[in-house]
């Protein structure tokens, strides 16, 4: 047995009984005489985890280390409690229609990528954006200002501490790994606060940089967004284009005209509904020029809106552009006009980013956003938390790619009292049934005590499936079941729960394990969030991860996982 426990992993710490015995009732049906031969391995892995083994031959099963006829109980343990047994398929990769238009896909979205830290006095560097790409992030955000002599682009948070750094390094680093772990489109989106003459400058800087990899269209407008398969391998911007002074205005009307808008925009954010991302008037007063090459680089126009917010969601039919809420004007507009919001998903880009208030980098609920058909929820990537965790879960789908395929109810252009609504009940579309067996790894993960060995932790785990099902609270719905408390370092709960999908192509199931240190104090244990559409059937192991998102060494939960 010794080749057996090589191939399947570590030895298990000490433990209060024996986990292997969990799965005796399984192991005697697929064996006889105390082994599992490679035949009844085929059934098992056909009949319980739903493989899909036609015309695949006992010798392709995978199991280098099937010896002595076949697999005891332990060896069938540490089978499945082995990396080879996850439980979402890596062989699946992307999988789903690459070739539809981006706005029916959503996009893993940063916010302020380039912050090490808090939005108030943190450093600006390219480090978080390696990081964010190298994650599968697609969507970079760059603020873009003047530096302290007006001659050069630097990105920083304006108007606040925050340290600046210069724009052609993020932008280097961005070319070195924008397809590092995915060869989809990379979207900078860049909040201008620069004059003209600058953004001339700029413009020539992103040619240089990114040369054949920039994609811009050939006309002025899009009618309709090209596909994330048309756009492989490219980098496109996303900023608002230069003000255009009308050949039919003068001067001072048009600048003006550009100061009543800039009011209006502050009487927003005065309300806390609109970020500080317009131009300032004297930026594009009429002593500069327009950058018309600026203007030409853009493929992903954004606008800001005007007028009533119904306004606000009224695309033109011949061009598609990209419109940014924060998450407390894109509440308002759920509550007042939340059919026209996903019919407006449906052809044009929406972006929701966090409110100004949240200096310290934390993170909304970004469920509410994806049930609407933002295809653009951004978050600090540079913090830390369950919403962070819910969208590093959300994204690992297809293969880990960055773009999801909307679900076509999302979709649908139909009647308006027809277009899905989130805040309606839907009916059952399916159940889930979910075992926890046991977890591990905690021992070879923690810090070694004198007393670590005698005086074990407790664990238990926090089981939250998150339906993204809008209640009447205006809250995403979301059903959370705690399973006991046990003394062990390998805990063993044996729990069953059943949860009700509603909307099963975005639910997510959040695994949060805690533990009680021998103070009594409560503590992290590792977390993990799934896809529930991608979630294989049968007995999987399932990887913990830390509070930001790196995989732990060692930690696993052996779970079973049923659909009806």
């Amino acid at each position: 047995m010794h080749g057996l426990l090589s191939c399947f992993g570590q030895p298990l710490g000490p433990v209060s009984g024996d986990p292997a015995e969990a799965f005796k009732d399984v192991f005697l049906r697929y064996s006889d005489n105390g082994l599992m031969g490679t035949d009844q391995l085929r059934r098992f892995l056909m009949e319980v985890q739903g493989d899909e083994l036609e015309g695949v031959g006992s010798q392709d099963l995978g199991f280098k280390c099937f010896q002595g006829g076949g697999l005891d109980l332990d060896a069938f343990f540490r089978y499945l409690s082995s990396d080879d047994n996850p439980p979402l398929d890596p062989s699946l990769g992307v999988h789903q229609d690459m070739n539809a238009p981006l706005s029916h896909y959503f996009i893993y979205t940063g916010h302020n990528s380039y912050l090490t830290g808090n939005q108030l006095s943190s450093e600006s560097s390219d480090v978080p954006i390696i990081k964010a790409l190298q994650r599968g992030v697609r969507v970079i955000e760059l603020d873009l200002w003047p530096n302290s002599s007006k001659t050069d682009a630097e990105v920083r948070h304006g108007r606040t501490l925050t340290t600046p750094v210069v724009l052609s390094k993020c932008l280097k680093s961005i070319k070195e790994h924008a397809f590092d772990v995915s060869p989809y489109p990379v979207i900078i989106t860049l909040e201008d606060h620069l004059t003209s003459n600058l953004q001339a400058k700029v413009a020539e800087m992103l040619k240089e940089t990114f040369g054949d990899l920039l994609f811009y269209p050939s006309t002025e407008f899009l009618d309709e967004f090209p596909s994330p398969e048309d756009l492989k391998y490219r980098v496109l911007i996303s900023t608002k284009t230069p003000k255009e002074l009308l050949e039919s205005k003068s001067i001072n009307e048009n600048y003006r005209e550009l100061q009543k808008e800039t009011k209006e925009v502050e009487h927003y954010h005065s309300e806390h509904y609109q970020k500080e991302e317009e131009h300032d008037a004297n930026n594009q007063s009429p002593n500069h020029p327009i950058a018309h090459e600026y203007k030409h680089l853009i493929s992903i126009a954004s606008r800001k809106g005007k007028g009533e917010l119904i306004n606000w969601l009224k695309g033109n039919v011949n061009k598609v552009t990209r419109l940014s809420l924060n998450e407390l004007l894109f509440e308002k507009l759920v509550a007042s006009h939340g059919p026209e919001l996903i019919r407006f998903t449906q052809k044009n880009i929406l972006r929701i980013y966090p409110k100004g208030t949240r200096i310290t980098s934390s993170n909304y609920n970004p469920l509410p956003g994806l049930m609407y058909g933002a295809q653009m929820v951004a978050l600090n990537m540079q913090g830390y938390g369950r919403s962070l965790w819910l969208m590093h879960g959300f994204f690992r789908a297809n293969g880990g790619c960055g773009y999801i395929k909307k679900p076509d109810f999302l979709l649908k252009t139909c009647p308006h009292s027809m277009v899905f609504d989130p805040l309606a009940t839907s009916p059952v579309k399916k159940t889930m049934k979910i075992k926890v067996y046991h977890g591990n790894g905690w021992l070879w993960d923690s810090k070694k005590t004198h007393f670590s060995l005698y005086s074990p932790p407790v664990f238990y785990t926090k089981k939250q499936l998150y339906c993204e099902i809008l209640g009447t609270d205006k809250s995403v719905y979301r059903v959370s079941k705690k399973t006991k408390k046990i003394e062990n370092w390998t805990p063993i709960w044996n729990e069953k729960f059943v949860f009700e999908l509603r909307v099963p192509e975005l639910a997510l199931l959040r695994i949060k394990v805690h533990k009680l240190n021998v103070s009594g104090k409560d503590s992290f244990g590792g977390q993990t969030c799934l896809p529930v559409s991608e979630l294989r059937q049968g007995i999987r192991s399932v990887p913990l991860f830390d509070h930001k998102g790196n995989k732990l060494k060692s930690v696993k939960l052996l779970m079973h996982f049923e659909f009806v």
